[in-house]
């Protein structure tokens, strides 16, 4: 099977996964998304609120186990970052299209805004290891908080990074050399994707291109791993 029929057949496997059920947890990230494109519009954004929906989208993809330095803090310390995301110069990075991704201005927000949340963890991280890691904060907990509250990258989480490895679609590791081979995938297949696009709405919000390559190559390396265990 090519590499765009086993993913657009991962993504509706995925999409069909959440509408059976409610409450299923992966509907987290659809309810973290759609308050923060409310709150970009609004007057006085509730960045408690917003946090508080940030967090449990988080805890929902496994950011609060029992190894992660923000399971030792309150939902509150996630307001830096809301309040950062929220920046109308980050506007262009809200649901924006693969092609738009290319853009120089958009890669060198996205750019800052990754540094930015890097940066503002690093301390707090450091504070409840109570020594100095040397090691970079987690990029699969900050390209979660980005498809969370902006879906512009997917979440490079360990599934994900097996699913872009079968296919060698792009590199497992996060960087903007990443992000744009994975535009190159999806405008190579736009027509096929987002044919499959189209069927994933949810009442007024439209699943983002990128939420597509995020739920389809995890679903990918979710399903190989289950084969393998079997």
């Amino acid at each position: 099977m090519d590499a765009i029929d086993e993913l657009i057949d991962a993504v509706q496997t995925f999409y069909a996964d959440v509408r059976r059920d409610e409450n299923r947890r992966s509907r987290s990230w659809e309810h973290c998304y759609r308050v923060f494109r409310d709150a970009r519009t609004a007057p006085s954004p509730d960045c408690d609120y917003l946090s508080l929906h940030l967090a449990f989208y988080l805890a929902s993809w496994g950011m609060y186990r029992g190894s992660s330095f923000l399971l030792q803090k309150d939902y509150k310390v996630l307001v830096p970052v809301v309040e950062e995301i929220l920046k109308s110069e980050y506007d262009c990075l809200f649901g924006v299209a693969c092609t738009d991704l290319r853009e120089s201005e958009v890669q060198d927000r996205l750019e800052k805004l990754y540094k930015y949340i890097a940066k503002y963890f690093r301390p707090i991280r450091n504070e409840v290891a109570g020594r100095e890691v040397t090691t970079p904060v987690s990029p699969v907990l900050i390209t979660k908080i980005l498809m969370g509250a902006l879906g512009c990258v997917p979440a490079y989480d360990r599934f994900f990074q097996d699913g872009v490895a079968t296919y060698k679609v792009t590199t497992q590791e996060y960087s903007s050399n990443s992000v744009l081979k994975l535009v190159d995938f999806y405008e190579e297949h736009n027509d096929r994707l987002e044919e499959a696009r189209r069927g994933m709405r949810v009442g007024d919000l439209t699943y983002p291109q990128m939420k597509l390559l995020d739920m389809g190559f995890w679903q990918v390396g979710y399903d190989q791993e289950t084969k393998e265990s079997a």
